[in-house]
């Protein structure tokens, strides 16, 4: 027994503890595209100098074991990952950063070091410095180089969007998205039919005045979900005309006053490319006028939306889950 639990410790620590990893700051696209493109496991490229500020969203793809981070839009580092082995698989879908914690330690394998934990669910699923084999080999978590994870945990800010899928898409930018295009300067949104009046929706702004907005579209529901850290402010019936089944997932950048959607593929799209996705159900989408207007002013770089199939319950909502995760069970 006391052997056993000797190698259940020695397990655990192997799989948390951070191994040493080769990386690199670059300064150009060029630059990184080049180095991106030769990563060895345990390797990564950072070029956060490219893009200084705006929204961050990250796209793990488990196929290619690869972690891109995006800010404003514009593609700034790449690392090698360590995603969940078999039986312990990672779940795909659109994450926000429930907690940060430097110093993390597992409650469940032995107190193991998780440094610069990155939280994504509450059952135990997060991104955090630990060993890097080049192959799938953590109890679901997805594990960075110790240096890349020190970088992405200052840069990550809490309720900023990670898309955990299973192809090797790469996100794609799309022009302002009809009924969600926000009001900038200089920018006409689309004219947009609506449905309805005030009893076809609800609105508690109050109910989280400040922090990070996800957008959940339900084209099964034939509803609209607004939440605000997490916390659900806006709920409206919508006419929503989605010719594909797949997810399908847009965060919203702008720069110098011009919005722009980026759009990555999730849990469906595996080795398809996230530009054949149509967003035209989303731009066509009708809504009460009241309810528009409300939606909009909330509506600022960093925004994510979520366009599914799936019934939007108290199960796939709130602060205690995921925005929406393929397999909430997973831990």
């Amino acid at each position: 027994m006391i052997f056993a639990r000797a190698a259940v410790v020695v397990a655990a620590l192997a799989l948390a503890a951070p191994a040493a990893a080769s990386g690199s700051k670059v300064s150009s696209p060029l630059q990184l595209a080049k180095q991106a493109e030769r990563l060895k496991p345990g390797e990564w490229v950072w070029a956060g100098k490219i893009a200084p500020t705006g929204p961050v969203l990250v796209y793990v793809d488990l196929e290619r074991q690869r972690a891109t981070v995006y800010r404003n839009g514009v593609r700034i580092a790449v690392t090698t990952i360590s995603s969940g082995k078999t039986g312990y698989d990672t779940p795909t879908g659109v994450f926000t950063i429930l907690e940060k914690d430097k110093d993390h330690r597992s409650r469940t394998y032995d107190n193991a070091p998780m440094p610069y934990n990155l939280r994504l669910t509450w059952k135990g699923v997060a991104m955090h410095a630990g060993n890097l084999p080049g192959f799938p080999a953590s109890h679901g978590c997805v594990r960075l180089p110790l240096e890349f994870s020190k970088l992405l945990f200052a840069a990550m800010p809490m309720g900023g969007t990670v898309v955990i899928a299973g192809g090797n898409s790469d996100p794609v930018k799309r022009p302002p998205a009809g009924v969600l295009a926000p009001i900038f300067a200089g920018v006409t949104p689309a004219r947009t039919t609506v449905v309805g009046g005030s009893h076809d929706y609800s609105w508690k702004g109050d109910a989280a005045p400040s922090g990070p907005v996800s957008i959940i579209v339900s084209t099964g529901d034939q509803q609209v979900v607004v939440l605000r850290n997490g916390v659900e402010i806006g709920r409206a019936r919508a006419r929503v005309q989605q010719a594909s089944s797949e997810t399908q997932v847009m965060t919203l950048t702008g720069s110098g006053g011009k919005p722009q959607w980026i759009q990555v593929g999730v849990s469906d799209l595996a080795h398809q490319d996230a530009d054949i996705i149509s967003t035209q159900g989303v731009e066509q989408m009708q809504l009460p006028p009241e309810f528009v207007t409300k939606m909009r002013s909330v509506i600022t770089p960093g925004t994510t939306v979520l366009v599914t199939q799936a019934s939007v319950t108290t199960d796939t909502t709130g602060a205690q889950t995921t925005v929406l995760a393929s397999d909430p069970a997973v831990k």
